[in-house]
């Protein structure tokens, strides 16, 4: 059996290549990074991230899991989503999906495949929130296609609420957010022109300034009692309370 060896002596070409073509290449390297791009992709061997993108060594900050996914609660990610943009300074940040995605049909199955099962969760969460859309698509192949869009979509959506994000657009150059797919059988990427600002309807909700808003609303209730129909009218030792806490909230928050 041959091991490891392969990549071992493919390692020593490119070094030998690079070298020839560059001798300084590997020191320039050794003395830090400052990439543009940060690339969310999945985990997928077809999927290379630098070859796609026609980048080189030191261009693109790289994480991926499988089926690109954005999770709030996967502190792999957020790690490397903080550090790209507040300690490199990334100016693009790209969620990168597949056509032909193995995850995706997964989670558009029917099937257990067990510890996954709660990773592809997340993909039919996707599902659900485009239900009408994805149904009413007949031809598999095609629904499946339009079920990898929808996941980058809802992946990029998912990268604008985070807080590391939320608070780089409070900077003079907040990064750029992207949704690509890869055709693996053209070798072409696709932008889905992906706007970045995709949640500012919410922005209450997942902004950064959603405790100040909630503020608000709780002072003009306590100003105008029963302006919400199924809130009791406070008590007026109750409603001072609540008036105080409300404007201390506005405070430490404004």
């Amino acid at each position: 059996m041959q091991g490891i060896e392969p990549i071992l002596d493919n390692n020593r070409k490119w070094v030998e290549e690079k070298r020839a073509k560059d001798p300084d290449f590997f020191n320039r390297l050794a003395d830090g990074q400052k990439p543009r791009y940060l690339f969310i992709g999945c985990s997928d061997s077809r999927v290379p991230a630098s070859a796609i993108t026609g980048t080189g060594p030191g261009e693109m900050f790289v994480h991926r899991n499988i089926a690109n996914l954005v999770i709030h609660t996967d502190y792999n990610l957020l790690s490397v989503l903080q550090y790209a943009v507040e300690v490199l300074g990334v100016e693009d940040i790209m969620v990168v999906g597949h056509y032909g995605c193995g995850g995706v049909a997964a989670a558009a199955s029917n099937k257990q495949y067990g510890l996954i099962d709660g990773w592809l969760t997340n993909i039919r969460d996707v599902i659900r929130m485009h239900e009408m859309e994805f149904l009413r698509i007949k031809d598999d192949d095609a629904r499946l296609r339009r079920l990898v869009e929808l996941n980058v979509i809802e992946q990029v959506r998912n990268l604008a609420k985070t807080s590391i994000i939320q608070n780089a657009r409070k900077g003079a150059k907040p990064p750029r957010l992207h949704g690509l797919v890869y055709d693996i059988k053209e070798g072409l990427l696709k932008d889905l022109q992906v706007e970045d600002n995709l949640i500012a309807e919410l922005e209450h909700i997942y902004g950064t300034h959603a405790m100040q808003h909630a503020a608000k609303v709780l002072e003009k209730e306590v100003e105008q009692p029963g302006l919400t129909a199924d809130k009791p009218e406070l008590t007026d030792e109750a409603a001072k309370e609540t008036k105080k806490a409300g404007k201390e909230t506005m405070r430490q928050t404004s």
